[in-house]
């Protein structure tokens, strides 16, 4: 059998042989291969694949009906958009993903966002260099806000969970409920919580429903000097519409990870240039502990498929 690893596991070579090793001394062939996103290369390197491993690198219908051998996608990632299911279901090629490797590091660096805006942490920074004082930026406790939680599967759950242990009241909403959800969230409608929230953070999957979930009508149901956070998936947003409402003041301040394209992102964007906003180059997944987790996972997809019992199953 092929195993195609297609971009960096964001793991020391070292261990990433470690976790291939089972397969190696199994009989199974391992190669893997910088990032490369050009359809072609992909396809060249894929051709003889039985399994093809992904991490955020968009995989098109092209490559995938391309890989006449391929039968396995293993994607080192939790959201799977970027994957086009449609052809891997119509090929019949099982999908896998790495649910819960990064719960905890998506969790923790939003409240880094929202205790670095409400700090005003960029600001004081950038004055401290300076030779200034924080005239002017003394900013605001989180302690006693009310956050709103887009989407509370794993990762937003533990976001709220985080927010409830610093003092604040935990809004959440998703489409339907179950009966089992934390007692610390009290769960609304969508309009509710925008109206309510002195910070909303987006933790939902980007689908049809979610697309540009967060424009220009949405905004204006949201409080005057909110806060907006995005960990999810850059879509959700309509980047124009969250600009226009920072720069004209309606909203006191952003945090993106995500935007519509992976990082480096056109120096035009207008998140870039827009008032009060703090820009990460989609890091929120990624810590040490975070990129070991998933490789364990997604090796563990391989073996566990091998065996005839899928896990994490998408498709």
């Amino acid at each position: 059998m092929n195993i195609v690893l297609l971009e960096s596991l964001g793991i020391p070579d070292s261990l990433l042989n470690e976790y291939a090793k089972p397969l190696t001394e199994a009989g199974h062939c391992f190669t893997s291969y910088p990032k490369d996103t050009d359809p072609e290369v992909q396809i060249q390197r894929a051709k003889l694949a039985d399994v093809i491993m992904i991490a955020n690198m968009p995989l098109s219908g092209q490559v995938i009906s391309a890989c006449e051998h391929l039968k396995f996608i293993d994607v080192a990632f939790t959201g799977v958009d970027h994957v086009d299911l449609v052809a891997a279901k119509t090929k019949g090629v099982k999908v896998s993903n790495a649910a819960g490797y990064s719960t905890e590091a998506v969790a923790e660096l939003t409240i880094c966002l929202m205790l670095s805006l409400l700090r005003n942490v960029p600001q004081v920074e950038t004055r401290c260099r300076e030779g200034k004082t924080k005239d002017g930026l003394v900013g605001c406790e989180i302690m006693g806000k009310t956050v709103g939680i887009i989407g509370t599967g794993a990762i937003g759950a533990r976001t709220a969970e985080l927010c409830s242990a610093f003092g604040c009241k935990v809004l959440g909403y998703k489409r339907h409920l179950t009966g089992d959800e934390p007692s610390f969230i009290e769960f609304v409608s969508l309009d509710e919580l925008l109206s309510r929230s002195d910070i909303v953070s987006l933790h939902c999957p980007l689908n049809d429903e979610s697309r540009h979930l967060i424009n220009r009508d949405t905004i204006a149901k949201m409080k005057k000097g909110a806060y907006l956070i995005n960990a999810a998936r850059g879509p959700v947003v309509d980047s124009d519409a969250l600009a226009e409402a920072l720069n004209n003041g309606y909203l006191s301040g952003a945090g993106i990870d995500v935007f519509e394209t992976e990082p480096p992102l056109d120096p035009d964007h207008p998140l870039l240039k827009s008032k009060n906003t703090i820009v990460t180059p989609h890091v929120a997944f990624a810590s040490v502990q975070s990129m070991d987790a998933r490789a364990k996972i997604v090796f563990d997809n391989i073996k566990n498929w091998v065996e005839g019992c899928q896990s994490n199953i998408i498709l």
